[in-house]
Order: structure tokens, then sequence, then C-alpha cells
């Protein structure tokens, strides 16, 4: 069984926008690493790549999570199960 997420236009460009600029990001340490650049500055472009890409992962899994919660049934609170969803996601949007 396959998940699909059904994003709006806008979520999937700002996405690929987003890729596109980690993709950048990748080929420019590659060449600080051929062009032998010091490690520090290196260690700098690896960590703004990583935090990147969580802001990224972030956005999806969000959307993921709502678009099942919107998919499946309400509980006797109606409320109770999207709370318990951004409680999780507020934690995961702190995580290290």
């Amino acid at each position: 069984m396959t998940d699909n997420v059904h994003m709006s236009p806008e979520l999937r460009r700002d996405l690929i926008a987003r890729l596109r600029r980690i993709e950048g990001q990748t080929q420019g340490v590659q060449r600080m690493l051929k062009e032998e650049r010091d490690c520090s500055e290196v260690i700098h472009q690896l960590a703004s790549i990583r935090a990147a890409t969580r802001s990224a992962s972030l956005a999806l899994i969000e959307q993921y999570v709502l678009a099942r919660l919107h998919s499946a049934p309400a509980d006797k609170e109606g409320q109770g199960l999207e709370r318990a969803i951004t409680d999780i996601l507020s934690v995961l949007t702190h995580a290290p």
C-alpha cells in the first residue's frame, strides 16, 4: 500500500525550491573540499545543509500527518487526535 501525500501546489513548489538550494549548497561544499578550504568553513556549510534538510523534512512530515489526520475518523471529542498530532509536531520541531 502506498501513502501518497497530496500537497498544495504552493508547498510542492516550496519543497522543490528548498531542495534546489540544498543541492547548490552541497555542490558548494564539494568545491570547498576541492579548493582545500578551512575545515571550519566546510563544517559550517554542512551544518547549514543539515538544518535545511531538517526543515524541509519537517514541512513534509507535517503535511503527511495532517493529511492522515483529516482522512481519519474523528474521535468523541473531535479535537483530541488533532491536539495529539500538534503536540507531536511540536516535539519534532524542537528535537535535536
